[in-house]
């Protein structure tokens, strides 16, 4: 009952003109602003064949998602386990960069790989294994990008917590490219 009065309170403020003031206004009342700004609220729409889905956040933005065609999609778009990884690249990435610019490093550009191997025979079959490059480009000290690459995987990245607290093992590697 008390979640669905947020969920309303939520969607109901998030499509006013004036959302910044009343966003403002909430914080005053951290109840209100901690369970408002960590609702996620995402809408699946299925758009092209048995499994080809749309996914749009709050936000507007969208995702396209579809099965392994050995499952029956027909390679629409990105598979949901695979997202899980691009959604590891996308948290860690946010972070070190972030790192990187309050130590004043001067970052070019910047490029993840990340490899994953899943269970094999189980249904579900979770991540087990996950590999992970950082490669970071400019006049960045190497010391420096490996904390704040330590600092995402163990402290920071929500989805790296998610992953290892289903029992993936995550380990990385940084790459200082120096331009």
């Amino acid at each position: 009952m008390i979640s669905g009065f947020f969920i309303a309170v939520y969607n109901y403020f998030s499509n006013l003109s004036f959302y910044i003031p009343i966003k403002r206004w909430l914080r005053k009342n951290h109840t209100f602003t901690t369970i408002i700004l960590l609702m996620a609220v995402i809408e699946l729409t299925r758009v092209h064949g048995d499994f080809g889905f749309e996914a749009k956040d709050e936000n507007g933005h969208v995702v396209k998602i579809d099965s392994s065609t050995e499952s029956g999609g027909q390679n629409y778009g990105v598979r949901p386990m695979q997202m899980l990884l691009m959604g590891l690249g996308g948290c860690s990435g946010i972070d070190v960069i972030s790192i990187l610019k309050k130590q004043r490093q001067d970052v070019k550009d910047y490029k993840m790989v990340i490899k994953g191997d899943r269970e094999a025979g189980k249904e579900p079959s979770l991540w087990k294994d996950i590999e992970v490059e950082f490669h970071i480009y400019g006049n960045v000290d190497e010391d420096k990008a490996r904390r704040a690459a330590e600092l995402s995987m163990e402290k920071y990245c929500s989805v790296a917590a998610t992953l290892m607290g289903a029992g993936a093992n995550i380990t990385y590697q940084v790459f200082v490219h120096k331009s």
